[in-house]
């Protein structure tokens, strides 16, 4: 395991600046490295058999219906089903497909930050669930892997090599709540060291339920997606990068067609079992759109967060450019812009995620 944070320390400087503040010194990055690659979307040749590489728009299953033998092994498993008049008796016909019982994991098949993702844990909810999202969209019916712990794992391959190689390793923790008998779920948030300097995160989750008081020792985790910018906490998990778990990853990330870039999330047993390659399940792979996460801990500092983005950046625009002399294209700016429209415009139609 990595070494414990320093107990003072509950946010780093940038954690939660402003999308607009941290990102645009990456935007003129990318702006400087299309200009010198002579296509501003280059990079998105980078998996040129997914939509925009995933850089966004893409969609979720497309990826992963990809995948071979090998790599449908280490992947939870999904069917993908319209949102209707139809839409309770094609999850229950999935569900029958993926021999699923309640709870079980929906989710937009196009989405990001993990934005309407939702547990369902009983058939009532689901009625209650499906008309909050738009009507045609595709939702997509997972198998809820119950192992206790969540990772990111950032894979690069350049064309040219045989294998690949693991860039980054994020543990992801839900932030939960400890009740003590005496305090409300308001004043368990706001006593936390971490919770109460972003409470605009946290405060929404226990809406209508701010004055309940939470037993002694009952816990209520408070976010089940695990996206930083919805709560989640990260750890960089990078020492625990073994030449087991790279050579597991490389066998799955091979099976899966001009892969070659991004970032695999994943529940898992312990660190211990991911470090032998064992005891994990694939839930989403991420394309070109995708961060090297460990870049949330709370002990990075600025320097290291953009060394590590440029980095990447840099790895993608050149597997992008090595792809389109292989004859793939890239989508162009008119293609990176539709798929972004398209995304932004489905985000803000889904319901707040689990």
């Amino acid at each position: 395991m990595t070494a414990p944070s320093a107990p003072h320390k509950t946010l780093s400087l940038f954690e939660f600046w402003p999308d607009s503040i941290f990102y645009t010194p990456i935007v003129i990055y990318w702006i400087l490295m299309g200009l010198r690659h002579g296509d501003l979307s280059i990079s998105t040749a980078a998996n040129p058999r997914i939509e925009t590489g995933g850089l966004c728009g893409e969609s979720k299953s497309s990826i992963l219906d990809m995948a071979g033998p090998t790599a449908q092994k280490a992947i939870a498993p999904y069917r993908i089903i319209h949102n209707g008049a139809d839409a309770v008796q094609d999850v229950q016909t999935a569900m029958k497909e993926l021999n699923l019982d309640f709870p079980f994991v929906l989710k937009p098949d196009i989405g990001c930050n993990g934005t309407g993702v939702r547990l369902i844990s009983s058939l009532d909810m689901l009625h209650d669930v499906l008309p909050l999202f738009p009507a045609g969209i595709a939702l997509m019916v997972q198998q809820l892997i119950t192992y206790p712990m969540e990772a990111g794992i950032f894979y690069i391959r350049h064309p040219d090599e045989k294998s690949g190689h693991i860039t980054s390793l994020t543990y992801k923790e839900a932030p939960v709540l400890t009740g003590n008998g005496r305090s409300t779920l308001k004043e368990l948030v706001m006593a936390d060291p971490r919770m109460r300097q972003v409470p605009q995160l946290y405060l929404p989750r226990i809406k209508g339920r701010e004055n309940e008081i939470l037993p002694a020792g009952e816990t209520l985790s408070l976010v089940f997606a695990g996206n930083h910018c919805k709560g989640s906490i990260f750890r960089d998990g990078r020492p625990d990068i073994t030449p087991t778990l790279t050579e597991r990853i490389n066998a799955i990330m091979l099976d899966i067609p001009d892969f070659h870039f991004g970032r695999i999330d994943l529940k898992m047993a312990s660190p211990e079992a991911l470090k032998r390659g064992e005891d994990f399940q694939i839930i989403e792979i991420n394309g070109v759109g995708s961060e090297a996460i460990h870049i949330w801990d709370r002990r990075t500092t600025l320097l290291e967060a953009y060394r590590a983005q440029f980095y990447h950046y840099r790895q993608t625009f050149l597997i992008g450019a090595a792809k389109k002399k292989e004859g793939w294209k890239s989508s162009g700016i008119l293609g990176m812009l539709r798929s972004w429209l398209k995304q932004r415009r489905l985000l803000a139609s889904y319901p707040t995620n689990d």
